[in-house]
């Protein structure tokens, strides 16, 4: 179960359960697509997107791209998301970004999260309600803080937990201030030109860019 894998990272036993995964990793190669899957700490499923083609893959990190891709939440509710977006999934860091290309500007939306794993072609993550807004000028919001609070105490977060999860809120908020990667315009706008190239044959991008609500993120 996947909350397991959580507990793996709590016990420090990262090394050991990720050379678990490492076989789905070497199957995978760029121009692969995948899916995601987000999970709740109660192992359940919040929500699922249909597209992530991947980009690069490096030791620490892999890059996604997807536009317009379909959500499904776990109501049952079906969207789209409204504009392409770069994904970036880390294996050693609580968190993910998502670089969103909007009319007007490039806009980030990072998840407070476990790192990733990919199983039969799934990225899967357990998200943990913290967001971060991020906006062209480089300003920033931190999003969901009531939710957090319900959910750390309806689903029993641990003190050790709680304690990563604002730590590596605090990591995410320096990266964004200093303006390391991926938080850079030419970064995103590199990997969106990679994306197009990638997915040019298929039909599967759309030039256009548009201004959505914050559903559009992961």
């Amino acid at each position: 179960m996947l909350w397991i894998y959580s507990v793996c990272f709590l016990a420090k036993n990262v090394y050991n359960y990720w050379c678990v995964e490492v076989t789905y990793l070497k199957d995978i190669e760029v121009g692969d697509k995948l899916e995601i899957h987000c999970y709740k700490h109660n192992g359940h499923l919040h929500r699922q997107w249909d597209e992530a083609v991947l980009l690069e893959k490096n030791k620490d990190y892999m890059v996604f791209g997807n536009n317009r891709t379909t959500v499904v939440d776990s109501d049952g509710q079906v969207w789209n998301t409204k504009e392409p977006a770069i994904l970036f999934f880390f294996n050693n860091r609580w968190f993910n970004i998502i670089g969103q290309l909007k009319d007007y500007g490039i806009y980030f939306y990072c998840n407070i999260a476990t790192p990733f794993l990919i199983d039969e072609n799934v990225i899967k993550y357990i998200d943990y309600d913290l967001d971060l807004r991020v906006f062209p000028n480089g300003s920033f919001k931190v999003l969901d803080r009531m939710e957090y609070k319900f959910h750390k105490k309806q689903m029993h977060y641990s003190n050790r937990l709680d304690f990563i999860l604002r730590y590596e809120l605090g990591n995410l908020i320096d990266l964004v201030r200093n303006k390391e990667f991926p938080f850079d315009k030419n970064t995103i706008e590199s990997y969106y030109q990679k994306y197009l190239s990638l997915t040019k044959d298929n039909g599967n991008h759309d030039g256009n860019k548009n201004l959505d609500n914050e559903e559009s993120a992961i």
